[in-house]
């Protein structure tokens, strides 16, 4: 698992590397572009919308809902990716911020019509990632949606096969999204849909119930 000053010295290399990986179908971002397209396609049924997208890395989603017409939120824990999705966004407000601490209490008190996240939570463990969606929620307008695109697999055979698939640069620190596993939990207050979308990604829908 790269740590924040991974990330920093990533920054720059970061889109060309998932590139890479997308087009050769390869884990970790086989279907990125589907899983970033279908958020993007949700989002963009409703102008001006307000969204909150954690882990925004270098804004390649979010950037383009900006120039949409919507007003951007956003919370990354990387200096150098804010900076550059900053520059991408200048009246965006992006604050660096470490999500395993939990989430931060100036945004707490706002709602947003989308809350979005694209391979970031599979830094928390899944007993973290349950509190942390739980406050998501609240957050929500009276419509809202959170939308999560990561690294996910409908059932722990699906992921156990993947991973002897992509041994060689497979990540035993990150925390991967289980349907099976998650959704039984989720459901107890959300309303929550999962659709896989490649072999190693998927996007979870979740409104309150």
């Amino acid at each position: 698992m790269l740590n924040k000053q991974g990330f920093n010295l990533w920054a720059n290399n970061y889109d060309h590397t998932v590139q890479l990986s997308e087009e050769s179908n390869q884990y970790p971002f086989a279907g990125y572009k589907t899983i970033l397209n279908t958020i993007f396609n949700e989002i963009m049924q409703k102008s001006q919308s307000k969204v909150l997208d954690i882990g925004f890395g270098t804004a390649v989603l979010t950037s383009k809902l900006y120039e949409e017409g919507h007003t951007i939120d956003g919370l990354d824990f990387s200096s150098e990716m804010i900076k550059i999705a900053q520059a991408k966004m200048p009246t965006a407000h992006l604050m660096e911020w470490d999500i395993s601490k939990g989430f931060p209490d100036s945004f707490k008190n706002n709602k947003y019509d989308f809350i979005i996240s694209t391979y970031a939570l599979h830094h928390l463990s899944d007993e973290e990632k349950i509190p942390f969606i739980k406050n998501l929620l609240t957050l929500l307008s009276e419509e809202g949606k959170i939308i999560i695109g990561d690294i996910a697999f409908k059932t722990r055979d699906r992921l156990e096969t993947c991973r002897r698939d992509s041994i060689n640069y497979w990540d035993d620190e990150e925390y991967y999204f289980v349907e099976e596993e998650l959704y039984p939990v989720l459901k107890e207050f959300s309303q929550c849909e999962f659709h896989p979308i490649s072999h190693c990604g998927g996007l979870f829908i979740m409104t309150r119930k």
